[in-house]
């Protein structure tokens, strides 16, 4: 089976310099003592732009890492998908 390419996230480098700049934004807010409601939902909006890229990326993860385990023969390799899956939502529900 031929082995598919690795997946890029070029467009979730530029939402990350977007945030990037939003994070700037809360700092440069605190400096010049700007409202705290303001500033709390200036760093809510980051967050909620943080958990989309991060949701991006796993799903483009299992749609080709995961999927690409599974259509090959390797009982292994499926297992370790499958551990690394119920790691990552297991850390995720911590949160």
């Amino acid at each position: 089976m031929a082995k598919v390419p690795h997946t890029t996230h070029e467009k979730e480098l530029i939402a990350l310099r977007r945030i990037e700049g939003q994070v700037r934004g809360v700092q440069k807010m605190i400096e010049e003592k700007k409202y705290c409601v303001d500033i709390v939902i200036q760093l809510h909006a980051a967050i909620n732009a943080l958990y989309r890229v991060a949701e991006k990326i796993f799903a483009r993860h299992l749609e080709h890492c995961v999927t690409d385990a599974f259509r090959g023969k390797s009982e292994k390799d499926k297992r370790e998908k499958i551990a690394e899956i119920m790691d990552v939502v297991k850390r995720l529900h911590k949160l």
